[in-house]
């Protein structure tokens, strides 16, 4: 799925990824409560913004003196196919609405795409201090520990994971999501429909869950996962069974003995 960095360069770079990822970490954290903060649409709009800023301000500027020559992608929420070259596709917040509701599952992401291929991605989870991180060729790890994705070859004994990408998609959208949860509740074990998308795929990477589709094409939900699976030994597609990039329309990452089977489920 990805172009292989030299290997001197990954460590450089990683290391330098994985210390500008943790230091915006700290200023999430800072800014989380258990309490919920905002109540009408428009304050928690303000809530998302003001943590998106807080982080991007320490995020943003280290990552893009790491690798001189790369670009910002803006709009977290952007999909489709990037220009040719590096890009870096950051989430400040993964999870934002759930940070700004007092829960837990929420992160800090940075990867670095080339080409529409991810090749390096860092994910810090603040609250308890997980750190994983994957470069393409390198493997994928979890603490510095290697990641393996999951064994299992039935469905049938599979947690798999999907869940909203973004607010406000269309309606034959929600839809197709609904028609596709009801399939794979049929097919599969437990179905978890939650955010965000990368919090699933760092299970996925690390074989606690063994499955994940979602209908979406925005990047940085998607990204740092397809990268940490595919180094973990999973599959990675559209759901078409086609290599998945940036560019792809949809998603599904899996442990290789049930690609088939849920690409089969979710192709209605």
């Amino acid at each position: 799925m990805s172009t292989v960095m030299p290997a001197d360069l990954d460590r450089t770079l990683l290391s330098a990824v994985t210390t500008a990822v943790r230091d915006a970490g700290a200023t999430l954290r800072e800014r989380y409560t258990t309490q919920a903060r905002g109540v009408s649409l428009t304050e928690i709009v303000a809530e998302i913004h003001a943590n998106d800023e807080a982080v991007l301000a320490v995020l943003r500027e280290p990552l893009l003196r790491a690798r001189p020559g790369s670009r910002w992608v803006e709009d977290e929420l952007e999909g489709g196919a990037l220009p040719p070259g590096e890009w870096w596709v950051a989430d400040p917040a993964e999870g934002n609405i759930n940070h700004v509701h007092g829960m837990p599952d929420w992160a800090v992401t940075a990867t670095l795409v080339r080409d529409n291929q991810p090749v390096l991605t860092v994910v810090h989870l603040p609250l308890t201090g997980d750190t994983y991180t994957a470069t393409a060729g390198g493997g994928a790890h979890h603490n510095g520990e290697p990641l393996v994705v999951s064994a299992k070859s039935d469905l049938g004994a599979a947690l798999i994971g999907t869940g909203q990408a973004r607010p406000g998609e269309s309606t034959d959208s929600f839809r197709r999501i609904g028609e596709s949860v009801t399939a794979m509740l049929t097919a599969g074990l437990v179905v978890r429909v939650s955010v965000p998308a990368t919090l699933q795929l760092i299970h996925v990477a690390a074989g606690r869950m063994d499955a994940f589709w979602q209908f979406s094409d925005v990047r940085s939900g998607l990204v740092a996962g397809a990268l940490l699976v595919t180094e973990a030994g999973g599959t990675v597609t559209d759901l078409d069974g086609k290599p998945w990039s940036a560019a792809s329309g949809d998603f599904l990452a899996a442990a290789p003995g049930l690609h088939a089977a849920a690409l089969d489920v979710l192709s209605f």
